[in-house]
């Protein structure tokens, strides 16, 4: 049974609604800014609460969403978990059969929708088989859409009692789910137990952690269908901080805007986001004085994008996680000892994944079952367990069969750990590079690349050989005035002052931009299938460019 002490959701927003009850939260919404108290905030969550009720929402069903960073489907994050339901935030950027998939696979009972993605879901809807069988939808906003069948949000709500009785839930009951993004098949669902969200909230509030208190202002720019926006939601409200939803896809200079109208202290997005903020920042005036901390996660965070916020006063912490992981599971925080150190020590440790965040247990496993020592060059598979970490994909035996075992979950990422236990992811396992069975960090490369103050993005992957089993070839999208053929020169010189001759590319591949997944990585698999039939041959890999053997 249930009881007062069990670690759930509900009382992070008692506390923001009665301590904090005039404090913030800020939307860029589709019809316009909108800005209310938590006061308030805890108001709606009841109406919503309510009219779920009357729906007929019970004690375990699925609710889905289908939207972007905005005030009603924060409404959806406290209570939809907090009535015994389990929020389930559909990432609209999948391709329609992977939605048809999920909601099928999750069951979903009511979908919310946002105005500007309603006809893309109701693609998914048109094309589907029996799918979207029994589900309803709601737009969010006020008016209907004209392309899906769907109650407008504010008539859903209207007229509810802004008191809910709200019972007394479980820590096991689910509260939350997620899909991954299908880069290897279709995608796997991860339930989030109340517990869990409760577990990853406080780990976050640690110093240790990314923590947020009542004099931050906290904007997500991770989409809060991508692993609950990180969790910053929930840890913003545990802490009493001011919120902002930058809202339907925003740009630079939506953000830049907010950032200086706001006062936003902290921040967090995939470092395309910072790249594009960083671009827009140095063609127009932006002051960015209030911000202190970006997040950035998703992808490696490139030493010059550190450097560039620190010059405007602004730290830079990697984090790494998984949606199996709900999902920080490390940050870059410098350790004591460190803080005297030089500063390109310093930059290169922040550049790792960083240390493992109180909670949590890893050990990294080399390719013969053992673990590796913390030297910094020894490769191995991550693996991890903790309070908050899955044990188990959502209707998938076939999965959990291989990616799980003794409880340790087997992450796919292959890192090093220094001596000071700084994780540092060095491929995933279908992306490193295995040349003359020697590795190659594709991910070390593509950083050294994008170092360079002509390259935007970079991504290298292994391109089958004859001789070698693979070879790296570099896809480059250059900057808009770059000079191409001195580019290709002056990289390949920057690679060879750092690497052995046999982890250079062989190519260097010019593109308009690197293809993205749905969360906004760099989606390697779509290069790879594009050249996976264009296999280099003997002559053009040098042969003092092959690895040492003994």
């Amino acid at each position: 049974m249930p009881s007062a002490t069990d670690q759930t959701l509900r009382p992070f927003l008692w506390r923001a609604a009665n301590l904090y009850s005039d404090t913030e939260i800020v939307s860029r919404n589709h019809d316009g800014m909108q800005r209310y108290t938590y006061s308030e905030y805890d108001d709606r969550t009841a109406q919503l609460a309510n009219a779920l009720d009357e729906y007929g929402i019970e004690e375990g069903d699925r609710v889905g969403t289908f939207c972007w960073n905005h005030s009603r489907h924060f409404e959806t994050y406290f209570a939809v978990p907090s009535m015994g339901a389990q929020l389930h935030t559909i990432n609209p950027l999948l391709p329609d059969a992977h939605i048809q998939y999920i909601v099928d696979n999750a069951d979903d009972q009511l979908i919310f929708v946002d105005q500007s993605l309603a006809p893309k879901l109701a693609s998914a809807v048109a094309d589907a088989d029996d799918e979207f069988d029994g589900v309803d939808f709601v737009v969010m906003g006020s008016e209907e859409s004209d392309a899906l069948e769907a109650t407008p949000y504010e008539s859903f709500i209207d007229g509810y009692s802004t008191d809910y009785d709200w019972p007394d839930i479980s820590e096991e009951q689910p509260a939350g789910m997620c899909y991954t993004s299908g880069t290897t098949g279709n995608p796997k669902g991860v339930e989030y137990t109340q517990q869990m969200l409760w577990s990853h909230t406080m780990a976050t509030q640690a110093p240790q952690g990314i923590p947020m208190a009542d004099d931050d202002v906290v904007m997500p720019v991770v989409p809060m269908f991508h692993v609950n926006a990180w969790g910053m939601p929930f840890t913003a409200t545990a802490g009493g901080a001011k919120q902002v939803f930058p809202g339907p896809s925003p740009d630079p200079e939506d953000l830049a805007g907010l950032i200086e109208n706001e006062g936003v202290t902290i921040s967090a997005g995939v470092p395309t986001v910072w790249l594009g903020l960083m671009e827009h920042c140095s063609e127009n005036q932006v002051d960015l004085s209030t911000l202190e901390t970006v997040i950035v996660g998703g992808s490696a965070a490139p030493k010059s994008m550190i450097e560039w916020f620190d010059d405007q006063g602004v730290e830079v912490l990697h984090a790494w996680g998984m949606t199996e992981m709900s999902p920080i599971g490390s940050v870059s925080h410098l350790k004591a000892d460190l803080q005297d150190a030089d500063y390109d020590t310093q930059v290169e440790k922040r550049s790792k994944q960083g240390l493992m965040v109180p909670g949590l247990e890893f050990k990294v496993i080399d390719e013969n079952g053992e673990e590796i020592a913390w030297d910094g060059e020894e490769f191995g598979e991550l693996w991890i367990r903790g309070p908050w970490v899955t044990k188990e994909y959502f209707k998938r035996p076939e999965a959990n069969e291989t990616d799980f075992e003794d409880g340790w979950l087997k992450t796919g990422d292959v890192v090093t750990v220094d001596e000071h236990g700084y994780i540092k992811i060095v491929d995933r396992e279908k992306d490193v590079i295995k040349s003359g069975g020697e590795w190659i960090s594709s991910v070390e490369l593509e950083n050294a690349i994008m170092a360079h103050d002509d390259v935007s993005e970079a991504a290298v992957v292994g391109v089958p050989h004859e001789r070698w089993q693979e070879r790296p070839v570099a896809f480059v999208v250059p900057t808009a005035d770059a000079d191409r053929e001195a580019l290709v020169e002056e990289v390949s010189e920057l690679l060879a002052d750092e690497y052995p001759k046999w982890w250079l590319p062989d190519e260097i591949e010019f593109i308009k931009e690197v293809p993205k997944t749905a969360t906004g990585k760099f989606s390697k698999k779509d290069i790879r299938e594009e050249y996976a039939d264009q296999s280099l041959v003997e002559g053009q890999v040098p042969e003092d460019a092959a690895p040492d053997r003994d």
